[in-house]
């Protein structure tokens, strides 16, 4: 970078201490004060009094005394003095106002000393008018070098850097010739922070494009130069350059202020590199933001998800669900505890994305109640966190897009974690709704724009180094200042014990989840294979983690040959009706023909009426009595109510066969009825044909 070419005025000492006297009384510190002062301006005094007349006497002693030597002496002075002329004006750098007038000035002083060095060779120095030249122009060039050097201590209140001085051909190799640099200031962090203004001709933009050349240049890392534009004038931005990394004996997990403080409370999850806290706020947040966390195998995703829950898993009114079906409880077993819904299972993880969207609704119809347009703490409801490892694997982009459109007015913030959030693993329209970012190292800097906003990685904040640096992440959105977007942040190392200890003491403090969500949550949430701790758990210990109820062999079905088909019918229901006609032509190709073709009976068939046995009989049988509607669905709703006391929670229409047909109904009505449930919320279809049971038709919402 440029060095400082002016200051600010000095400011005015207003201290009331003593004056230090010593050796030599009060006059002597003065004088010593004012010679400490004015020896600075005097070099241009000595130089101007000592190096003309001495050259001169030189130069005319050794050539002044024959007319033919000193003529040729002087010329070749001339030359060389034009040539020196030319040097300086070339050499000297202009890269401002500045920067021109320090050019000129110097080329005019080498032009002149040589000019009058040449007549004082053949002429004599102190003979008139050389001695008079000398005087006077002497006197002038010593005061305009004074002149200068006032101008650059301060006199003139600018604050200008230039990329003048040893600097010069390395602004000129990193195209930085129509930038100018100035303010720069070190902010003692290990990192220093300029103001750049670039020339008509040139964009900030252009200036960000350079990053990687000014890095390799400084020898720092590629992320340690950063250029912010100033979104109030587009020829001026900020560049921030980290010459030390403070970070690098890692970062020391912060514990909690205190038990039981409310979600809006910031986050300490970590330090910015210039060694402020870096703190989350999500809750307090204007909009709540959903955060998507990205980075390689062994970037820092896991510690980071620790120290977030561990803190959460300390505060009243908050609910965390955990879906992790690669590594479970190898991550976040240890605070397990602390964690209402740990899944592990994709099937359990389907079930709960599913009855998400009903919880949502019934969520924000308490809020309306309460007269709230969002999820604030004076609410009855818990803040929630749904973290979900790799959701690619668990749900479909609709069904994400819809949770994470609808969930942030309701208090619920969702986090995604991926490895590359690219568009297979999730779709541009789920990432619009994650405005957060937590970016952790990446192998190919273009991943980082499946994650950082484009003003982000445009000014440089690109964390391509892989797992080379763990923990080490950028991070946007969740109520960070803007201005701290592109400066680099490490996430805490946690003890597992540590933790571990931590969630357990905080068991007290913990609130259920509230009665609204847990109900229209249903029995996906009731039956729940993980239940964390909280203040109403007994013993305040960890229960054992209930084993999933076994699913019972469904019942055998009853042959579906005579039920009407529909367009609804799934492939394996119409499977098993090809298996069955086919079964069925078998059976009557093998059957051999009438031996009494002209018998009585011969016009008789299977499917057509059987006549009487006797005729004149006066034996009469009653038709079974019809089953009313409601009857009808008390059996439907028994077979489905036995299924949720089993901890059964998913089926196919196919196997509410035998109740249906027990109802002396057909498809078509089971069909209607399966609907009229949904619609209901106490049943969910998924994209499959199979339902999943939200809540019992026989148990009160």
């Amino acid at each position: 970078m440029a060095r400082r070419k002016a200051a600010a005025a000095a400011p005015v000492n207003t201290s009331t201490a003593v004056v230090p006297v010593g050796k030599g009384g009060f006059f002597g510190h003065l004088v010593g004060h004012i010679a400490g002062k004015a020896l600075p301006y005097t070099t241009p005094w000595i130089s101007a009094a000592s190096l003309p007349p001495l050259a001169g006497f030189a130069t005319n002693t050794v050539w002044g005394d024959a007319p033919l030597s000193a003529g040729l002496a002087s010329a070749a002075i001339a030359v060389g003095g034009a040539g020196l002329t030319g040097l300086t004006w070339k050499t000297t750098p202009a890269g401002s106002s500045y920067g021109r007038y320090r050019r000129v000035q110097a080329t005019a002083s080498v032009a002149a000393g040589m000019g009058w060095l040449t007549c004082a060779t053949a002429a004599g120095p102190f003979g008139h008018p050389m001695l008079d030249a000398w005087l006077l122009g002497g006197g002038l060039f010593a005061a305009s070098w004074n002149m200068r050097q006032l101008l650059r201590n301060g006199a003139s209140g600018d604050v200008e850097e230039t990329n003048g001085g040893g600097l010069g051909a390395l602004a000129e190799a990193i195209g930085w010739e129509k930038v100018k640099v100035k303010d720069a200031k070190g902010t003692g962090k290990g990192t220093v922070k300029a103001v750049v203004q670039v020339e008509p001709g040139n964009t900030v933009e252009a200036v960000q494009g350079t990053t990687a050349k000014v890095a390799a240049a400084l020898q720092v890392p590629p992320s340690g130069v950063i250029v912010t534009p100033d979104p109030e004038n587009a020829a001026r931005g900020t560049v921030s350059l980290r010459v030390a990394d403070l970070l690098k004996d890692g970062v020391p997990f912060a514990a909690p202020d205190a038990f039981g403080m409310m979600p809006t409370h910031p986050i300490p999850v970590g330090l910015y590199a210039d060694g402020e806290v870096w703190l989350l706020d999500p809750f307090s947040a204007p909009i709540l933001q959903h955060v998507l966390v990205m980075g390689v195998t062994g970037a820092g995703k896991s510690e980071f998800l620790r120290s977030l829950v561990a803190h959460l898993a300390t505060r009243q009114k908050m609910t965390v669900f955990l879906v992790d079906l690669a590594k479970g409880r190898q991550t976040v077993g240890h605070i397990a505890d602390g964690i209402d819904w740990l899944i592990q299972d994709a099937k359990e993880a389907k079930r709960m994305l599913r009855s998400l969207p009903a919880a949502i609704k019934a969520r924000g119809d308490v809020l309306a109640s309460e007269g709230l347009d969002q999820w604030t703490p004076a609410s009855s409801l818990n803040a929630m966190l749904v973290w979900i490892e790799e959701a690619a694997d668990v749900a479909d982009f609709e069904e994400l897009e819809e949770i994470a459109r609808k969930a942030r007015s309701v208090g619920i913030w969702l986090g995604i974690s991926l490895q590359r959030a690219t568009w297979t693993n999730v779709s541009t329209d789920v990432r619009a709704n994650l405005q957060g970012s937590v970016c952790f190292g990446v192998d190919q800097p273009g991943d980082a724009g499946f994650c950082l906003p484009d003003s982000v990685t445009d000014a440089g904040a690109i964390p391509a180094w892989g797992s080379a640096r763990p923990g080490y992440a950028f991070a946007t959105g969740m109520g960070i200042p803007d201005n701290r977007w592109t400066t680099e942040v490490r996430s805490g190392l946690t003890d597992r014990q540590e933790l571990a200890d931590l969630v357990a003491a905080a068991t007290p403090y913990r609130d259920p989840l509230d009665e609204a969500t847990a109900t229209a949550l249903g029995q996906t949430y009731a039956q729940r294979a993980h239940r964390g701790t909280n203040r109403t758990t007994p013993g305040v210990q960890a229960p054992a983690p209930a084993a999933p109820a076994a699913i019972p062999a469904p019942a055998t079905a009853h042959p579906v040959h005579g039920l009407e088909d529909d367009d609804v019918m799934t492939s394996i229901e119409e499977a098993a009706a090809m298996e069955l006609q086919d079964a069925y032509d078998e059976v009557m190709g093998a059957i051999p023909g009438d031996p009494e073709p002209d018998a009585d009976y011969a016009g008789l068939d299977l499917d057509g009426e059987m006549p009487d046995a006797d005729p004149d009989s006066d034996m009469q049988f009653e038709a079974p009595a019809p089953v009313g509607t409601e009857e009808a669905r008390h059996i439907l709703y028994t077979e489905l109510d036995g299924w949720v006391q089993q901890g059964r929670l998913e089926f196919e229409p196919a196997d509410l066969i035998p109740a249906t047909t027990a109802a002396s109904r057909k498809r078509p009505w089971m069909q209607g009825e399966l609907k009229r449930l949904v619609e209901l919320g106490l049943l969910q279809r998924d994209g499959h044909g199979s339902y999943s049971i939200v809540q019992s038709p026989l148990q009160p919402a």
